[in-house]
């Protein structure tokens, strides 16, 4: 059982495939003989995963070299991928050169941004082996590094060429993970699909239990609610920021609390439910739709109180350096039904500061 979906950016369309067993089937690829590829993963998928993908590509004459750089959020950082750029170099990469980020988020971010620099721009496919990075971060051409001061600081916009989801990779999911990946996947219902929403409130369970139809399901469907945002507005000009929900929040508690400490997914949560305080703050959002959100969040097995070792004043400067910060100004998104969010300039710092607390 197989399903593509196609992100619609004209010449720069590509195809993400879904399914089972994927990274034994070359066709999803776009690849042919000849071609030169290096892999980039990490310490915990390269015993997995790594071989099986090169075996598979030499299979079909496509020669292959790979880089492993350690795993975890703390290594999103400039010297990983000056690592990447090096094993680029090292093994005497060209442009017409491919590389496959096998992994995360973190592996889909930082090759991104490497493919993007080397020799002004090679060609990538995403391979994201995670639930976080299946529903959200490979999807979109969104590549970056993380720097001591704020989260994706340092990146570009950059389009793979495929991107690959192979179901059977989340069969070695940590379960704290997995649930991480979750807070992604309950965004999307949140900022844009009521029905989706309620589907989930029928379905987080499957979900957590790797029923394959469930997964094949949401992914897809999250995949598509990402590329039709992506389509209308790649660089996050307008309506792409809606995506962002509850990450200005989340960012602030990954900086301050040390990268990796809190998993990106955990710290969204988190943010989320602080969004949806600022909303009802604002007189935008029920308090019925506030614990349906946060009923959803406990069952997924995701935080639901913000970290009680960081001050409540400490989150505003981080919030201060979002790239959605506009003349200094705040720029949040808020959601104002299940189904439905905008984009809010201007929101005073006590309602901010208020809304932390509450959470």
């Amino acid at each position: 059982m197989q399903k593509i979906l196609n992100v619609a950016l004209a010449k720069r369309s590509y195809p993400i495939t879904i399914g089972e067993n994927l990274l034994g089937e070359f066709q999803h690829f776009k690849l042919q003989a000849g071609q030169r590829v290096l892999i980039a993963t990490n310490e915990t998928i390269a015993p997995l995963y790594l071989q099986t993908l090169i075996d598979m590509l030499e299979k079909h004459g496509v020669k292959t070299e790979s880089v492993v750089v350690p795993d975890g959020e703390q290594y999103k950082t400039m010297e990983t991928w000056n690592t990447i750029l090096s094993a680029l170099l090292a093994h005497n990469h060209t442009r017409s050169s491919i590389l496959i980020a096998l992994g995360g988020g973190v592996i889909g971010d930082v090759a991104g941004f490497a493919a993007s620099a080397y020799q002004r721009g090679i060609k990538f496919i995403q391979v994201p082996t995670t639930l976080l990075s299946q529903v959200d971060s490979s999807v979109g051409g969104k590549t970056a590094i993380n720097h001591p001061l704020g989260k994706n600081m340092i990146g570009a916009f950059y389009q793979p060429q495929s991107v690959v989801i192979d179901l059977n990779c989340l069969k070695t999911l940590p379960q704290r993970e997995l649930s991480a990946g979750l807070a992604e996947v309950i965004k999307y219902g949140i900022i844009l699909d009521t029905v989706f929403f309620n589907w989930l409130e029928q379905h987080i369970e499957d979900l957590l239990n790797l029923d394959v139809n469930a997964l094949s399901y949401c992914i897809y469907h999250c995949c598509e609610l990402k590329a039709k945002v992506v389509a209308a507005d790649e660089t996050e000009q307008g309506m792409r920021a809606i995506l962002n929900l509850g990450h200005t929040y989340g960012h602030a508690i990954e900086a301050q609390l040390g990268y990796g400490n809190w998993l990106h997914g955990e710290a969204v949560s988190v943010g989320m439910l602080m969004a949806a305080q600022t909303a009802k703050l604002l007189g935008k959002l029920t308090q019925a739709d506030i614990e349906r959100i946060k009923n959803l969040l406990i069952r997924a097995k995701l935080p639901v109180n913000r970290p009680t070792t960081m001050p409540i004043e400490s989150y505003l400067p981080h919030m201060l350096r979002d790239k959605k910060v506009l003349s200094g100004q705040l720029r949040l998104v808020v959601p104002t039904k299940i189904g439905h969010a905008e984009v809010m300039d201007g929101i005073d710092k006590n309602i901010v500061l208020e809304s932390i607390a509450n959470v």
